[in-house]
């Protein structure tokens, strides 16, 4: 059968298909698609697949452990800045192993499309020392997902599938399987003994993984996603100093395709003359150095071309030291940013100091197309809180506010210029403390109400025990909004969490952010920065874009009554 799905969906099928008996995620683009396609798979909902949102991403990867415990199959979704989250249970999810399989999905977002960094999740794969998988084609997203549960639970160790921003938000036509495998039943096999990292524990369990690391090995080295492919054309005879390719190319991922495209695109030049172009695919980690080996024992010269970060790169430069190591760190790619067919084609010529291949498309900003910024949407309830806010903070001097990762991060742009910082989830909070802590005032934190769940609670607990001159404003648009409006896990439940950590009922104020209600909104803001001590306000109207969707779900079932 086939289907033509982005590369979240092939994921998710794969899942389904491969036995999954629930998905663990907070919703983080470019990876909130694969929950969502989970949620409203037929497969899914007969078999009543656990699917809700997480909390944060460190609760996923932990329940995900949970399902293992009880042999059942588990996958974790996030996008790459929610590994630093789940790191803690990530990285010691190495030393108990597994029972039932788990697959840790990550979507790294290169160039940043709505992300703080480009970091690369296979450097986290490595540090925990387990295997990392990563398909260069949906059909391998899909097909791959099987292997990684199968591989997970012939290893005892969890795995580590890296996507990017291309490869998860395009399509493909991809040949998927009829029918799913079964649930694997629940089993007590797991020990205690390895689940328990008491540091006798944990010792035994870090040499067994560390012995493993051989056979992770080996196993790449074998895979049927690592290839190591012939020259494109054939080659001429062997070479000056013994070499029988001028360029060798290693790629990974979604970068494969971009060297294929370059490949493909040769000059009859090219062809005629007769050099050769050997290739190496690298889709399964830990790297495999004996087919790295042969390339560069075969080449004059190696192009590395990987999306993200110069990982691949790196070990191959420090263990087999060689010169003739080219790609992002010798300038032939881009230090930064996404590849593009492209780049990846100029890069291919200046590596082989020669104009190999004709490019056919261009990636550069047109200059008749001016910029565009994003904004808040007409009707945000964010608008009116950041009016507000700027209209009571022109009355003192040096005001700072701390923002957080939301809808409202664009409060930082014209025309509201209203937010000082935005570094990470719940940092708003934690931040507005330390900067009372050194002594400003005002010192305001503006989080939004899923990000207050998923790290906030933390930080403004810490404010009350030392009673931080802070006011927090907690922006309810009852949704996860910037990723589509998933639900909340603190829905309705606010006052009650923050009575809870220790505001008082005086100091905890609910409105609603409408341009009617300014004078109330204004007046209150100006109490609680006024009243030296933790204060909260929330105003609270639904998102929008929410709005218009519940009001038309509404009228439909209305008409069709």
């Amino acid at each position: 059968m086939k289907k033509l799905l982005l590369g979240d969906e092939a994921i998710a099928l794969g899942a389904i298909h491969a036995g999954l008996s629930g998905v663990y995620a907070y919703p983080g683009t470019p990876s909130t698609e694969i929950t969502e396609f989970i949620q409203g798979n037929a497969i899914a909902k007969e078999r009543g697949l656990h699917s809700r949102w997480c909390t944060n991403e460190k609760t996923a990867m932990e329940a995900a452990l949970g399902m293992s415990f009880m042999g059942k199959r588990a996958l974790v979704c996030m996008k790459h800045v929610g590994l630093n989250v789940c790191a803690d249970p990530f990285v010691n999810s190495g030393m108990t192993g597994v029972n039932g399989g788990v697959v840790v999905l990550v979507a790294d977002d290169p160039s940043m499309h709505s992300s703080q960094d480009e970091q690369d999740s296979r450097f986290y794969g490595k540090f925990a020392m387990i295997p990392t998988f990563e398909p260069s084609s949906q059909q391998e997203a899909y097909d791959m997902m099987e292997m990684a549960f199968e591989y997970s639970e012939q290893q005892c160790l969890p795995v580590l599938m890296r996507v990017t921003t291309r490869m998860a938000h395009s399509r493909a036509v991809v040949v998927v399987k009829d029918e799913a495998r079964a649930e694997n039943e629940k089993n007590y096999n797991a020990a205690a003994a390895n689940w328990v990292l008491l540091p006798a524990n944990a010792r035994r369990r870090n040499d067994i993984v560390t012995k493993q690391q051989t056979q992770l090995e080996e196993d790449a080295e074998k895979s049927k996603y690592n290839r190591l492919s012939g020259p494109t054309p054939s080659p001429s005879p062997v070479r000056e100093g013994g070499k029988q390719y001028p360029l060798g190319v290693i790629a990974s991922g979604i970068a494969y395709n971009y060297v294929q495209e370059a490949l493909a695109q040769r000059s009859p030049l090219f062809e005629r003359g007769g050099a050769g172009v050997s290739l190496l695919k690298i889709s399964q980690y830990p790297l495999p150095k004996r087919l790295v080996r042969q390339l560069l024992d075969s080449c004059e010269k190696v192009l590395v071309v990987e999306e993200g970060q110069p990982f691949i790169e790196e070990q191959v430069r420090g263990v087999f030291e060689s010169q003739n190591i080219l790609g992002r760190l010798t300038g032939e790619l881009p230090r930064t940013g996404e590849l593009t067919p492209d780049c990846v084609g100029e890069a291919i010529n200046a590596a082989a100091n020669s104009s190999l291949f004709t490019l056919h498309s261009s990636f550069e900003r047109s200059e008749i197309v001016a910029a565009r910024p994003p904004q808040l949407c007409q009707g945000c309830g964010h608008r009116d809180v950041y009016t507000a806010l700027n209209k009571v903070l022109k009355e003192y001097e040096n005001p700072r506010v701390f923002g957080d990762i939301g809808c409202y991060t664009l409060g930082f742009l014209p025309p509201y210029k209203a937010i000082h910082s935005c570094v990470d989830m719940g940092a708003s909070i934690t931040m507005a403390k330390g900067a009372s802590d050194a002594g400003q005032w005002p010192a305001v934190a503006i989080i939004g109400d899923s990000t207050f769940t998923h790290s906030g609670m933390t930080g403004l607990l810490d404010a009350v025990n030392e009673n931080a001159d802070i006011t927090v404003i907690i922006s309810d648009n009852l949704t996860t909004a910037m990723t589509g409006g998933q639900d909340s896990a603190g829905t309705n439940k606010f006052e009650a969490i923050c009575r809870g950590l220790g505001v008082s009922d005086e100091h905890l104020h609910v409105v609603v952010p409408l341009p009617k209600n300014m004078p109330e909104i204004t007046q209150i803001i100006r109490d609680e920065i006024n009243y030296h001590g933790v204060s909260v306000i929330i105003p609270r109207r639904e998102c929008i874009q929410t709005f218009k969707r519940h009001a038309k779900e509404k009228k439909t079932a209305a008409n069709s009554k």
